[in-house]
């Protein structure tokens, strides 16, 4: 087993399928155009220092995917799973311990990543990353908690509290790193946009 494996989630940038809260303001083009942006940035950050999955929705031939491979030496999954639960507990099922992101979280830095796998090396099953909307965007475990998957709201703001709960029942330690925001309204967009000017 690989240690310490970094897994991101991408979806292939067809334009009307990505970032689509984004559509009204960006346009189907622009909001798939800032999906690649999202995804090569975090990329870019990550992919030298620690090795890293990217796993691909509907699968790993879309050409962007297949450039990312080239350009940042990642190798390629196919998301596997009716909704995200199951899709993220497949891929944390293939790798221990690990941690998985979102690619639409530039708040997410190398010290945060750091942090995560260091938090798993200290005896806590789990680690997340709150996100400003009530999800995490990053989760990370020593071995795969199916739990923590199954029947939750996804997308909604009660998915951390949930979470958080089930941690508890099962008497599991957990740690928590700072709070992090992630790129869905448009509000998000010029945040970001004002953060890298």
């Amino acid at each position: 087993m690989t240690k310490n494996v970094l897994q991101m989630f991408a979806k292939a940038p067809n334009p009307g399928l990505v970032k689509t809260r984004l559509i009204n303001k960006l346009g189907k083009q622009g909001a798939a155009d800032l999906h690649q942006q999202l995804v090569r940035h975090s990329l870019q950050q990550f992919s030298h220092l620690f090795p890293t999955q990217l796993w691909c929705a509907p699968d790993e031939y879309h050409p962007f995917f297949q450039a990312c491979q080239t350009e940042f030496g990642v190798s390629l999954h196919r998301q596997i799973g009716a909704d995200l639960g199951e899709r993220m507990a497949y891929a944390l099922a293939s790798a221990a311990p690990a941690v998985l992101i979102g690619s639409d979280c530039p708040s997410l830095d190398v010290q945060t990543i750091r942090e995560a796998f260091a938090a798993l090396q200290q005896d806590n099953a789990v680690v997340l990353a709150p996100a400003e909307d009530g999800g995490y965007v990053l989760i990370g475990m020593q071995q795969l908690i199916p739990e923590l998957f199954t029947n939750m709201p996804w997308g909604t703001s009660q998915v951390l509290a949930l979470t958080r709960a089930r941690l508890r029942d099962l008497g599991l330690r957990w740690k928590e790193l700072p709070t992090q925001w992630d790129i869905d309204r448009p509000e998000d967009v010029e945040r970001w946009q004002k953060e890298q000017e």
